[in-house]
Order: structure tokens, then C-alpha cells, then sequence
């Protein structure tokens, strides 16, 4: 049961809120260290679902925008499931589980995806299934990530976006810097964990989704559904989307807005003082009744103040004016790459 993990994790230390882990006790420190240490965390603000049946492959290509045809069985790959306007429902990592297909996304949205992705099963031979009971997730981050997970005996994928098997789950490499998440059974996980949290600092949720957005990875949450097309959330940069495939649902936006250059609005980094969250509305000093913007995924800053993933149409974002869309709106900075 979902509560024995939050009870384990309390014994090691943990503070949850609403099921996902705040903190260990340090809140700052553990912001600190996701810097230049090397850290754990449980990441229960994702869910996953997983996708299987005689027809699955063929259904999710149908659904999603990437190529989940050529996903080789030990690749992982980011897509997007939209609306028949284009506009993001949902934003996946999707990997393999031998002949299933597995989509890990916001945890708030998975009810609500599950519902509507069966709509459409129509006839297909294809499941839909939460595995919010059977399985966990963990990320681990930092430059002695691959130590800490070859001392915890796992195996290390080679490639960014690669997977690899072990006896109790599935290890993604994210990229070609150290992070790693493992989708854990629930029953193998609490034996995990302890050889994981004795070579790296344990860490609560909103320091992985820091890592996130310094990594440039959008989630899209219930705030954020349907705000935005995948190509202004730089989704084409991620491989997300396949430009060469069959129809999808929102194809025809999604390609006329790639081959008409039509895109005003872009991801960027942003920084404020004050407190940043999914959904929030940003507006320039330059057209303050109008937003000219939308926060995708925040998280409190090592250094102080919040960073966060934010959509901003171009123009308002090169005057440098961006404020939080309410009166006296707190100043909203946008940062230089590697910052």
C-alpha cells in the first residue's frame, strides 16, 4: 500500500504532504545540495500508466506525438498527447516494459488521462492501467549518481533516453548529465531505499522538479492543460514530436505551426524573488491588461526566490518587464542560458 511507503519514508526522516514528500528535515540544505551533491528522492508527484495489449503500439502512435513505432525496447522518449486544437492534455515519458508500453506523466492529470485516452480504445485490442499501487518512482542526481547506483548493485543505461532492466523495476538515463529514474515494485522499493539513501542525500519532490527546470523539461500539469501547442514548450527539441508519421489528434495545428514559422511563444527559464507557480499569468509593464504569458512548472531556488519554466511570447519577453499578472506584481527575470 501506498501509505506503508510514506510511513517507511517518515521513519527515514520524511515530511509528505498530500502524499508526496516535502522535505527530510532540511528544506534549504537539500536545495543546496542538489548544486553540486549527489542526491535521492521519491518522486510521487509523477504517476504512471501503463499501456498493453496486442494493439498498444499501434494505438499510442495513433494518439501521442512522437514516434512510439520505432521505440527500440530500451529507449525511453518524450511526447504529448493534445486536443484536436493542439494544445497539450498531457506531457509523457514513455518507455517499454517488455511488449507494454508504460507513460510516466504529472500525477495529477493520470485519473483524468486514463478516463479520456479509453475513449478512444473503441475496439483495439488495448488495456489502460494505473500503477499507482504496484510501483514507485526515484530519481537520483549528481555527479556520483552512477556510483551510488552500482554500489546499490543496479545496472547503468549508456545513452541519454536509454533504459535498462533489473530484477524489481526499470532504470531511465534522463540525459548525458547524471540523473537517473528508477520505477521500483512497490514491494522491492523499501529495500532499495536504504542502500540508495546511505551513498545520497535524501531529498523531497520539489528539488527533482528544481533539477527539472534547470534541465529544461516542462511538465504539463492540471494548471497548465491545454495552455499551450508542443513546439512552445520546446517538445521538438526533445525529440517529442515526429514530423513524419500518420495523423494524431491536433496533427495538422502542430505541423502547420512547425512549417509556417508561426510560433511567438517560447520556453524560457525565469527567476523571482517571490513565490512562482504552475498556471500563473505574467504580463509586461509595456501591456499590463493583457498576459503575454504562463508559468509551466516552478520550484523554490538553491540560491533563494523561485526558478521556474515559464511561456512567454517573444517580443514582451526580449523588453525584460515580465511581472506576475496581478496588481503589483512581483518582478519576473529571465535567465541566460546555464545560469
Amino acid at each position: 500500500m501506498s501509505s506503508s511507503w510514506l510511513e517507511f519514508l517518515g521513519t527515514c526522516g520524511a515530511h509528505t504532504a498530500q502524499g508526496v514528500v516535502t522535505d527530510f528535515g532540511d528544506a534549504a540544505a537539500e536545495l543546496a545540495a542538489a548544486r553540486t551533491a549527489t542526491i535521492v528522492s521519491p518522486l510521487r508527484h509523477l504517476g504512471v500508466l501503463e499501456v498493453s495489449g496486442a494493439d498498444a503500439m499501434s494505438f499510442l502512435h495513433q494518439q501521442l506525438t512522437s514516434d512510439v513505432k520505432h521505440l527500440a525496447e530500451d529507449a525511453a522518449q518524450h511526447s504529448a498527447w493534445c486536443s484536436a486544437k493542439g494544445r497539450m492534455l498531457a506531457s509523457f515519458l514513455v518507455y517499454r516494459k517488455g511488449p507494454a508500453y508504460h507513460l510516466q506523466l504529472s500525477a495529477d492529470l493520470l485519473p483524468l488521462v486514463r478516463k479520456r485516452l479509453q475513449m478512444f480504445v473503441l475496439r483495439s485490442k488495448v488495456h489502460i492501467a494505473d500503477l499507482s499501487d504496484t510501483q514507485e518512482l526515484l530519481g537520483v542526481s549528481g555527479p556520483q549518481a552512477e556510483t551510488v547506483l552500482r554500489m546499490a548493485g543496479l545496472p547503468i543505461p549508456a545513452a541519454a533516453l536509454g533504459t535498462v532492466a533489473f530484477a524489481a523495476g526499470i532504470i531511465i538515463r534522463l540525459d548525458d548529465a547524471h540523473r537517473f529514474e528508477m520505477v521500483v515494485e512497490r514491494n522491492a522499493v523499501s529495500d532499495l531505499w536504504p542502500a540508495l539513501q546511505s551513498q545520497a542525500h535524501p531529498v523531497g519532490s520539489v528539488v527533482w522538479q528544481w533539477l527539472e527546470i534547470q534541465a529544461g523539461i516542462p511538465l504539463i500539469t492540471e494548471r497548465t492543460q491545454e495552455q499551450f501547442v508542443p513546439q512552445m514548450a520546446n517538445f521538438e527539441k526533445l525529440g517529442a514530436i515526429s514530423f513524419h508519421k500518420g495523423c494524431y489528434p491536433g496533427q495538422e495545428i502542430v505541423a502547420r505551426t512547425q512549417y509556417l514559422g508561426k510560433v511567438k511563444r517560447h520556453l524560457y527559464r525565469v527567476h523571482s524573488a517571490s513565490p512562482l507557480a504552475a498556471g500563473q499569468a505574467l504580463c509586461s509593464s509595456a501591456n499590463p491588461e493583457h498576459p503575454c504569458g504562463m508559468i509551466v512548472n516552478a520550484a523554490p531556488a538553491p540560491a533563494g526566490g523561485f526558478d521556474a519554466l515559464a511561456i512567454v511570447q517573444e517580443a514582451f519577453a526580449a523588453a525584460g518587464d515580465l511581472e506576475l499578472a496581478v496588481p503589483g506584481g512581483a518582478r519576473i527575470a529571465i535567465l541566460p542560458p546555464g545560469a
